[in-house]
């Protein structure tokens, strides 16, 4: 098992800033795909961001740009900057460990962000 912690979510208003943290334990396996997925009210939830363990990053396009995912594979912890914060960045944001060619995927509890207008 793996958990995940995240930390650092908000109220802002429109273009401000704020940095997510998530911090994963338990059974780390090398081989790993961290991100950040975000949901917001009535909507499915979607991808912001992912990083691999060697550092390929890859983003979403209403989020390239303005974000930065980064990660510290000695913490196992992973980064989200969000900058240039728009009201429709407003959603629960979620941390998402993933095991590659496996099915072990695992998540945060969500961390709330609130962009004012």
């Amino acid at each position: 098992q793996v958990q995940l912690v995240e930390s650092g979510g908000g109220l802002v208003q429109a273009g401000g800033s704020l940095r997510l943290s998530c911090v994963a334990s338990g059974s780390i396996f090398s081989n790993n795909v961290m991100g950040w997925y975000r949901q917001a009210p009535g909507k499915q939830r979607e991808l912001v961001a992912t990083v691999t363990r060697g550092g390929t990053t890859n983003y979403s396009d209403s989020v390239k740009g303005r974000f930065t995912i980064s990660r510290d594979n000695a913490k196992n912890t992973v980064y989200l900057q969000m900058n240039s914060l728009k009201p429709e960045d407003t959603a629960v944001y979620y941390c998402n460990y993933a095991v590659l060619f496996t099915s072990r995927n695992y998540w945060g509890q969500g961390t709330q962000v609130t962009v004012s207008s």
